[in-house]
């Protein structure tokens, strides 16, 4: 299996102003598979930021490897500038006194992509993220939102085979968030080898777009795994909601395997939530209902989220 990344045992000490050591990394060990869209999650100050530095050859890594698409980056660091390229949704880089096109002109010749070809590039992020228009606009004249989509696009105008995007979406309202989203998932997928390493606070994008992903904390992998296999390790119950129509009493279901039931009322209304540890014994608890003449309007199965899971791993990581 070809790897975009490999990180092994990386350690990374800080010397603090008060003389004393910061461990930002500890012994982390990391593997991103080629053509892969990987999240790396964290709480801030987990050790982000400095892993990802290291990737992107910004910064050495005290003890430990890493390699990114197959060169070591201390010894070979020269071979994969070239081939790298990072974006933080954080930033608003460019310089206003120069129109967008300028400003992405000016960064494809940073990486010495032939002009022909950089204007067909620079043309079609900007149809891509709704900013034709914006083209021939001084960055300074532009909205905050503009410019953070014209940064974004900055980073796949060099093609990259690897593409570090920090929060890309943050600070975006909802439709442009969108186009940003749907333009990663297309760019990756048109060329076989092309690799995203994503980092985002928002779990339902990175539960939505990523093959799996990484939960860091101080320093730590904690976890590593696809969205789906993360969300099932921290609930094995089956959980549900019951409707029940009227204000009638609240009583316990009595069956086996029930780990937790409770009633909440609102608007005429009751809401019995239940944990199971089958779900097939859901079929005793409407059975009781239909025997006290409990009128059930809807269920709705309760499935974890990322971010249920994000929580009770750090929390569990912290213990």
């Amino acid at each position: 299996m070809v790897h975009a990344v490999e990180a092994q045992a990386v350690t990374r000490v800080f010397d603090s102003k008060a003389k004393q050591k910061v461990t930002a990394l500890d012994g982390v060990d990391l593997e991103v598979k080629e053509g892969e869209l990987f999240g790396l999650l964290g709480p801030n100050g987990a050790g982000k930021t400095t892993l990802i530095k290291i990737m992107c050859t910004l910064l050495l890594p005290t003890s430990g490897s890493v390699k990114v698409l197959g060169h070591d980056v201390v010894d070979d660091f020269q071979a994969i500038r070239p081939r790298i390229n990072m974006v933080s949704g954080g930033e608003t880089s460019g310089y206003g006194l120069l129109t967008v096109r300028e400003n992405l002109w000016m960064f494809s010749q940073f990486y010495g992509i032939p002009g022909k070809e950089a204007r067909r590039r620079i043309d079609e992020v900007l149809e891509q993220f709704g900013l034709l228009d914006k083209g021939d606009s001084k960055v300074r004249a532009i909205s905050t939102g503009q410019r953070k989509k014209m940064n974004v696009a900055r980073g796949f105008i060099t093609d990259p085979d690897l593409l570090f995007l920090d929060e890309p979406t943050l600070g975006l309202d909802v439709s442009a968030s969108f186009v940003v989203r749907e333009y990663i998932r297309r760019w990756l997928h048109e060329k076989k080898g092309r690799t995203i390493l994503l980092t985002t606070h928002y779990m339902a994008e990175a539960e939505d777009m990523c093959e799996r992903v990484a939960i860091i904390d101080k320093g730590k992998i904690l976890a590593c795994d696809s969205p789906n296999n993360l969300k099932r390790s921290v609930r094995e119950s089956a959980r549900f909601g019951i409707e029940v129509e009227g204000d009638g009493a609240q009583w316990q279901p009595q069956v086996a395997g029930l780990i937790s039931a409770a009633w909440s009322c609102k608007e005429g209304r009751r809401l019995l939530t239940i944990s199971l540890e089958q779900e097939d014994t859901l079929t005793d608890v409407l059975l009781q209902l239909r025997d006290r003449r409990e009128v059930v309007l809807s269920i709705n199965k309760e499935e974890p989220t990322l971010e249920e899971a994000f929580v009770s791993i750090v929390k569990g990581g912290s213990a």
